[in-house]
């Protein structure tokens, strides 16, 4: 019987076969396992918001978020990383990805359980990539710009190790995101600190200092480093998927995960890992950006689109 899990013919490796051979070949990775439970009772569990075409404009969000990566590199190996109630919608909706590149969880462990799968998975054959983490339902209208910063956060990391995240210029103080502190320059700089969600008085101070950047949530890392961080923070997580890779590829790939799986530690990537590495990079995104996480940001956005 065949694994849903199995990988036929390494079919994720197929977009590298034009690619340059002395550059790193680029694995995106869609985050597609929420339920968007803020932006209730449009978003549910049964179809949440990244599977609707909130913005009436003739694509659901996933929909959206793989063109426009595509779009940055059409050479690209796109994955998503569903929950299994979930793969209906996605194999619908992007019937281009191939089933064995849709990795289903069994249960949600966070964001961190989530890149740890990819990345072991990704190494398995391709050992030396850069992997990028998006999430699935950000409203992100220009994709020229955003391709500019995407090569420029990849283009960075043929030549270093690390992780590069993007910023975002604060348009207010905003208390529904994490912050991220940095130097304002042009290129990629080093990180001094992330700072998750403030209180309002707080947003108003990283506000006034010009030095705090809104995090997109969208984080490009060398595999090599990816690996190495997750087995620093979390190795009880890396024991896990150490144990879980002898069964990539083959047909025991799906049970094992099921077994396993739920042992991995709920945690948020940017607990377990963003907040303490010492090898975090930001590029700043010049380009509007909204992650729709409430009723009233998807309000405005509409109305915004519809003048």
């Amino acid at each position: 019987m065949e694994s849903k899990y199995q990988l036929q013919n390494y079919s994720y490796l197929r977009g590298a076969e034009n690619k340059n051979p002395d550059m790193k070949h680029n694995n995106i990775v869609i985050m597609a396992g929420g339920v968007g439970s803020r932006l209730s009772p449009i978003s549910t569990p049964e179809k949440p918001k990244q599977f609707l075409d909130l913005l009436d404009c003739g694509e659901t969000m996933i929909q959206s978020t793989y063109n426009r990566f595509l779009a940055a590199d059409p050479q690209a190996s796109v994955w998503v990383v569903t929950s299994e109630k979930y793969i209906q919608f996605v194999r619908e909706q992007l019937p281009m990805i191939p089933v064995d590149q849709i990795l289903t969880e069994p249960v949600g462990r966070g964001t961190a359980s989530c890149a740890a799968y990819a990345c072991w998975k990704i190494r398995k054959a391709d050992p030396e990539s850069v992997i990028t983490f998006t999430p699935s339902d950000a409203y992100l209208p220009d994709t020229v710009g955003f391709k500019k910063t995407f090569l420029e956060m990849t283009g960075f990391l043929e030549s270093r190790k690390g992780v590069v995240c993007i910023g975002i210029r604060p348009t207010e103080p905003n208390t529904n995101y994490g912050y991220i502190q940095a130097p304002a320059a042009q290129g990629v700089v080093r990180v001094n600190n992330f700072k998750e969600k403030p209180n309002l008085e707080t947003a108003k101070l990283y506000y006034a200092e010009g030095c705090y950047f809104w995090n997109a949530g969208i984080f490009s890392w060398d595999a090599s480093s990816l690996e190495k961080e997750i087995r620093r923070f979390l190795p009880a997580t890396a024991a896990i998927m150490d144990e879980l890779r002898p069964s990539f590829l083959t047909v025991t790939e799906a049970s094992e995960v099921d077994r396993l799986f739920p042992s991995c530690e709920n945690i948020s990537i940017d607990y377990a890992i963003m907040e303490k590495t010492d090898c975090a990079y930001m590029a700043q995104g010049r380009w509007e950006w909204n992650d729709l996480g409430t009723l009233s940001a998807l309000e405005a956005v509409k109305k915004k689109i519809q003048k």
